[in-house]
Formats: structure tokens, C-alpha cells, sequence
């Protein structure tokens, strides 16, 4: 056994040790980087990564969807998928089927950025309740807790960057025709602030909310659930040597796991994006009984804008745009997933999502 004089003697040739290296780094010029601050970088730049390739993957799909939720019932240009994307590129041409892709990307990659990293610190803060309230260092969590840190994930990103998502849906739905021409996400921000007033870049938030905590909430418990269920229990031989799913495999779980929560929160989405263009005189217009045009339909909150659509168009116009949009989502989400811990790979960070 190492005598006192020993482990002093030890310490002291440590410490002498690491103050030259911090002296030479001094002298050198170079300041050691917090391994804190820098695991955090590397986070948001793998989860804007993985935002900015996933979104613009479906770019044609994600304007179709929102075409469909906000078109003239009294004036159908988007009859489906294909349709819809024909017409697009017949009117508009190629640049068509991306406008409104670069807004979408200045506000989906600080969003798919905070929304994982929210999501990972979300669920170190709750395994650590959840660990003291059980008294099991070893517990780990449950489906339950995944939604509850991905609704928080969700909720923060969602915050965050909602103006971003109100004009890039004015922007996306204008087209060539259209009185009011937003020249960019700048124009547009301060034009609606201007006319608008600040609260106007909220418009819809709470709906946004609260599709946010099923939809964010349920991406994250399916897509790490799954996986969790896969590895532990070899199902389907799908795991290999190391103990890992491959791509394909990962992407089916990202699949799965968009699916379930976009169909869930998909009739707030479409609340949502009407809220954000009611009061917009060049959105589209609705038809009266006189066969006259008037502005879109305001809005007195959430639960009006819910009666109005049923009353006006029936139960169905709360799902429209959902066929382009699961055919959007399904790669989206598992792309943004599969990227993001490709990523994470990449730039040498340990820790995945699911670990």
C-alpha cells in the first residue's frame, strides 16, 4: 500500500504536470475548449444538420400540404399527391416545388437544433428525478418519460422559432398573382410586424403547442422505444455484431414514429396555419352566398377556428394535406433521426439520443 508521502508526492507531480500543460497552451495562444460548451455545439450543429437535410428532402411535399390546408374550398386548383405536384410544376416550374424551402430551412434548422438538444437535456433532467423518486440508480426511462421530455423538447423549439414559421407559411402560399408580394423572410417579418403588430407573429401559437407535445412528443418516445425494444430483445435478427441497428432498420423506426404523431396532432396543424393567414387580404379568399369574395375567415382563437372549418367545409377539412403529408413525414422524421446520430457520429460525440 502507497504511504502518505506517496499519494502527496503523486499529487503534487500531477498538479505540476497539468499547470505546465495549461502554461503552455498560455504561451501557445490556445485556450483549452470546455468539453461542456463543446458537446453542446456539437449537438445543435448535428440536430440543425439533420433539420436542414430532412426538410429539404420533402421541400415539393411540405408547400403542397400547406396549399392544400389553406386553398378556396370554392375553387380547387390541388385535387391530390400528384396532382397537386403536376400543377405546381406546370404554373411555377421547378423553383415551384421549393419556394418557400429557404425560409423553411432558416427557421427548421435552429428548430430541429434546439429541439434535440432540448430533448437530451429534458431527458437527463427527468431520469434523474424520475431515478430519485424510485431510489434506483439503475432505472431507466420509460415510454411514458420519453413523451414527457419530447413534449418539453417540442414546446421550447416550437417557442422559439414560431415567427419564422408564421411568415415562411405567407410565404409559401403567395404565389406570382398575389396583391402582397414578401420578397423574403425579412421583408415579411417586418411587413406583418408593421401592419400586423407584434402579436400577429403569434398567431396560432397555442394550437401549435399543443399539436407540438404529441407530435415532438410521440416522434421521440416511438423512434427511441422502438429501438430500445429491437436491441434488447433481437427481434427479427436485425441487430448486428456491436449491438447496433443499421440505417435501414433506424429509418423504419424514424418512419413509424412520424407517422403515429403526425396523424395525431395533424388537425391542429391545420388550425394552426389558418390562424396564421387569417386577416391576410391576398390569402385565399372564401366565396359567399352572393357569389362574391371576401378575405379569409377570422378567427376568435382556437376553439372558433375549430367550429368555423367543421361548419364550413365538414369534419374532413381538418385532414386536409394529410396524404402529402404523411407521404412527407415518413422520410422526414426518419432522415432527421438517422442524420442526427450520424452526425453526432461524425463529429465524435459518445452520447446518441437514446443512450
Amino acid at each position: 500500500m502507497a504511504s502518505t508521502e506517496d499519494v502527496k508526492s503523486e499529487s503534487a507531480v500531477t498538479t505540476i504536470v497539468n499547470l505546465a500543460e495549461e502554461a503552455k497552451l498560455a504561451r501557445e495562444g490556445v485556450k483549452a475548449p470546455s468539453h461542456a460548451l463543446l458537446s453542446v455545439t456539437k449537438s445543435l450543429v448535428a440536430g440543425g444538420v439533420a433539420g436542414g437535410v430532412s426538410r429539404t428532402a420533402v421541400a415539393p411535399l411540405e408547400r403542397l400540404k400547406i396549399l392544400l390546408q389553406v386553398q378556396n374550398p370554392h375553387s380547387i386548383k390541388y385535387n391530390g399527391t400528384i396532382q397537386g405536384l403536376k400543377y405546381i410544376w406546370k404554373s411555377e416550374g421547378f423553383r415551384g416545388l421549393f419556394k418557400g424551402n429557404g425560409t423553411n430551412c432558416a427557421r427548421i434548422i435552429p428548430n430541429s437544433a434546439v429541439k434535440f438538444f432540448s430533448y437530451e437535456e429534458a431527458s437527463k433532467g427527468i431520469l434523474w428525478l424520475y431515478r430519485r423518486q424510485t431510489r434506483n440508480e439503475e432505472a431507466e426511462l420509460t415510454p411514458v418519460l420519453r413523451l414527457g421530455a419530447g413534449a418539453c423538447a417540442g414546446i421550447i423549439a416550437m417557442s422559439a422559432t414560431y415567427p419564422m414559421d408564421m411568415v415562411r407559411g405567407r410565404l409559401t402560399v403567395q404565389t406570382e398573382k398575389s396583391p402582397r408580394q414578401y420578397r423574403g423572410i425579412f421583408h415579411a417579418l417586418t411587413t406583418v410586424l408593421r401592419e400586423e403588430g407584434p402579436r400577429s407573429l403569434y398567431k396560432g401559437w397555442l394550437p401549435s403547442v399543443i399539436g407540438v407535445i404529441p407530435y415532438v412528443g410521440l416522434n421521440f418516445a416511438v423512434y427511441e422505444s422502438l429501438k430500445d425494444w429491437l436491441i434488447k430483445s433481437k427481434a427479427l435478427g436485425l441487430v448486428d455484431d456491436n449491438n447496433e441497428l443499421g440505417v435501414a432498420t433506424r429509418l423504419a423506426c424514424g418512419a413509424a414514429a412520424g407517422t403515429v404523431g403526425q396523424t395525431v396532432a395533424y388537425p391542429l396543424d391545420v388550425i394552426r396555419r389558418r390562424m396564421q393567414m387569417a386577416g391576410w387580404k391576398d390569402a385565399a379568399s372564401v366565396v359567399t352566398g352572393d357569389g362574391k369574395t371576401k378575405a379569409t375567415l377570422e378567427y376568435n382563437g382556437m376553439v372558433d377556428a375549430f367550429r368555423k372549418t367543421v361548419r364550413h367545409e365538414g369534419f374532413g377539412a381538418l385532414y386536409k394535406g394529410l396524404v402529402p403529408n404523411s407521404v412527407k413525414v415518413v422520410p422526414s422524421i426518419a432522415i432527421a433521426f438517422v442524420t442526427y446520430e450520424m452526425v453526432k457520429d461524425i463529429l465524435g460525440v459518445e452520447m446518441r439520443i437514446s443512450d
